[in-house]
């Protein structure tokens, strides 16, 4: 197994990416600091072997332009003796943190993302994603300027990443700047410090709570509770807080006696996530069972919060520590046999974009590389279409309002759902359109954010009014929260739907 905390640099033997969305490999194998100051030091030797092996020797190469030995600034601003050929920005400037100019240099103003962002829509104070990301690292690069306030108003929803043509890595660097901002400049005691870091850490809230879920359910669903919330710490009262099951997943799991099937050649890793665990453990359920029914093993290793809502908060210290507890157990399970499965799209979209990008941990491509979506992975590996047209649907609701998330269309996995369950004889399901469902998580629990929450879901409560069905259908468990919300229809999950037509 890959020790994650070994910072042996094998930069040099793997081969550095071209997609300027994920940094190269040996930037990973850096600590991520949002703008350091690439200027080359004065005095510093600048080497450029591939000059002197053009002329066979050392000395004859020369200093046609600049001083070679003291890197010497020329006409143009850059530094003499650098092969255009050879030209890479870690290369050329000299540091250790990780690099985005690559990324900000791609940025050709189109706006696109802007016209993108829910949160500029509805918010005009908030100046939208360009802004957030490129403009303000360049802004950074000036030392007389801090990272901006409005920061904190990303809702991390990231369909600027989806919309950017040049694939600038925007929501990287809006969680880069979102962490800078919340350790350097956010009071540790403030109201919304202390908030937001409840928010992240519904995880540690939820083990608590489930130890005694009636209790926790009897008081979190009092007036006084939602009031005192609101009043203290800035979470919205117009929100119920949700149920935790009597039973979690995970203790499900224990009771089942773990895996049913064994099978070396098909194994999957499940990483399930908080709310799978802790308040709709059916989901959980739904998914072993599905992929009992095809065969494979499922493993259920030891994890922690997969980190989403700390990134959207700018806990990244938070944020590490959780991803190396998950790193070293889904490594150990990839070792074994086993690609890693998710049934909510934050989750795998976490594992597979937001850990490479932001943190440097020995393993953790293996893990990027080796991570689906739960009925992603089904539709690549198995002939699902021809399953689903043998069976027979036995479920209560046979129409469904579906939204796809904004982390499934990051993916782009916005049309599996539709496109899968189409097969099912006697289900309609129907796209209720490629809005934002407002709440990104923990962005509509803000008191201050939960009326922009609330139109930016508008567009999608009004589809989800004209739709056929009265049950929503989605893979996102806040996603759900807010369908529920903004409708009153139940919720349900694609995978609870494959669970009525393929399992006796």
């Amino acid at each position: 197994m890959t020790d994650p905390h070994d910072d042996t640099d094998d930069s040099e033997e793997s081969p550095r990416r071209t997609d300027p969305g994920v940094p190269h490999l040996g930037r990973d194998e850096q600590p991520a600091v949002y703008g350091p100051d690439y200027r080359v030091e004065a005095g510093a030797a600048i080497d450029d072997p591939v000059a002197r092996a053009a002329d066979g020797d050392a000395d004859a190469a020369g200093s046609p332009v600049g001083d070679s030995t003291t890197g010497a600034p020329v006409a143009d601003g850059g530094v003499s003796d650098l092969d255009p050929a050879n030209y890479d920005a870690v290369d050329v400037f000299d540091t250790g943190d990780l690099d985005l100019r690559d990324g900000s240099d791609s940025c050709y103003k189109c706006s696109t993302c802007d016209t993108s962002c829910p949160v500029a829509e509805v918010d005009d104070s908030f100046p939208g994603p360009k802004f957030q990301g490129p403009e303000q690292w360049r802004l950074k690069r000036k030392e007389d300027h801090d990272i901006d306030e409005s920061i904190t108003s990303c809702s991390n929803c990231m369909r600027c990443d989806s919309a950017c043509p040049s694939s600038v890595p925007l929501s990287q660097m809006h969680n880069e700047a979102r962490g800078e901002y919340v350790e350097e400049r956010m009071e540790k005691l403030s109201r919304e410090y202390v908030r937001n870091r409840i928010l992240s850490n519904y995880r540690f809230f939820a083990a608590i709570a489930s130890r005694t879920p009636r209790l926790a359910n009897f008081v979190t669903g009092l007036g006084v509770t939602q009031w005192a919330g609101e009043k203290l710490l800035g979470i919205t009262s117009e929100r119920e807080f949700p149920d935790f099951a009597e039973e979690t997943f995970r203790e499900w799991w224990r009771s089942r006696g773990g895996a049913q099937v064994e099978n070396p050649d098909k194994r999957v890793a499940y990483f399930h996530g908080c709310y799978s665990n802790y308040n709709t453990p059916e989901v959980g359920k739904a998914m072993v069972r599905v992929y009992e029914q095809f065969g494979y093993e499922v493993l259920v290793p030891p994890q922690k919060c997969s980190g989403t809502p700390m990134f959207a908060n700018g806990m990244l210290d938070d944020a590490r520590r959780h991803a190396e507890t998950n790193v070293e157990s889904l490594v150990a399970a990839i070792g074994d046999g086993a690609d890693v499965i998710a049934s909510c799209t934050s989750c795998s979209l976490s594992l597979r974009q937001e850990y490479p990008e932001l943190f440097d941990l020995h393993g953790i491509e293996d893990v990027a590389e080796h991570t689906f979506e739960a009925l992603e992975y089904l539709r690549i590996r198995e002939d699902l279409s021809g399953a689903l047209a043998d069976a027979e649907f036995d479920g209560d609701a046979d129409a469904f309002a579906y939204h796809a998330p904004c982390h499934a269309r990051n993916q782009g996995l916005s049309r599996q759902a539709i496109e899968t369950l189409h097969d099912v004889d006697g289900v309609t399901v129907e796209d209720v359109g490629d809005s934002c469902s407002g709440i990104s998580g923990t962005y509509g629990w803000k008191a201050e954010k939960y009326d922009y929450s609330m139109e930016i879901g508008e567009e999608m409560f009004e589809h989800m009014a004209d739709a056929e069905g009265e049950v929503g259908m989605t893979e996102c468990p806040t996603c759900a929260m807010q369908m529920e919300h903004g409708t009153g229809y139940e919720i349900q999950h694609p995978l609870q739907v494959l669970e009525a037509t393929l399992v006796e």
